[in-house]
């Protein structure tokens, strides 16, 4: 389980401080994060997964405080728990996209299952894109490319940020199904922070995020 509690985040001293609702998902449950641009959703994502650390409040995972754990520790800690789907794709160029797949579990020192990652490619429609560069992808395409590296080493946890934004309506339905389909089969937590109002009324575990409901001075 992951839990979110008194959070609060300021990005510079003359900045306003961020003041986040308490959150909590279940390991095998799923949370929509729904606000407009400019609410706090990608900030409240990377304080989620520790990319960013809190001003006040704590992030607990399983009982793990992240704020206690050691920066390489942290780092660890991610790798194994957490899969990311960030906005932008953060992509090496130099490397095709199966071998971007791969650095998950050449960071954690585990073996690569291929086959596996080609057949979550074949899912998401991009298996021919298998051994091209990310820079030869469309948007949409290297938005698929991303879920497919953030679900290949079967993280307990898997943030989705604006995983649809680029999708028409038919893919954004098939791609949140896959999502959450893969999520179930690996028994991990999905937490969708977008703001994409398609979403809505897909998730009954939801909150609405915006500027106004949290920026204190």
């Amino acid at each position: 389980m992951i839990a979110c509690t008194d959070i609060k985040f300021q990005y510079r001293t003359e900045s306003p401080v961020l003041s986040f609702p308490n959150l909590e998902c279940a390991n095998t449950g799923q949370l929509l994060l729904l606000g407009d641009s400019g609410c706090g959703k990608t900030t409240l994502l990377h304080v989620m997964c520790g990319l960013l650390q809190p001003s006040e409040g704590q992030v607990a995972v399983n009982g793990q405080d992240l704020g206690r754990l050691s920066d390489r520790a942290l780092d660890r800690f991610r790798g194994e728990h957490f899969g990311v789907i960030f906005q932008q794709s953060h992509f090496i160029q130099s490397l095709s996209v199966m071998e971007n797949l791969a650095i998950p579990h050449f960071l954690l020192g585990q073996s690569f299952p291929k086959q596996e990652a080609q057949k979550l490619l074949n899912a998401l429609g991009i298996d021919h894109k298998a051994h091209e560069k990310p820079r030869d992808l469309s948007i949409g395409e290297q938005q698929r490319a991303s879920i497919a590296r953030a679900l290949i080493h079967k993280p307990s946890i898997v943030l989705a940020d604006e995983p649809t934004s680029a999708l028409d309506d038919t893919s954004t339905a098939a791609v949140i199904h896959l999502l959450e389909e893969q999520c179930a089969e690996a028994g991990a937590a999905l937490i969708v922070v977008t703001h994409d109002q398609r979403l809505k009324s897909r998730y009954k575990n939801k909150v609405e995020l915006t500027p106004s409901s949290h920026v204190t001075s």
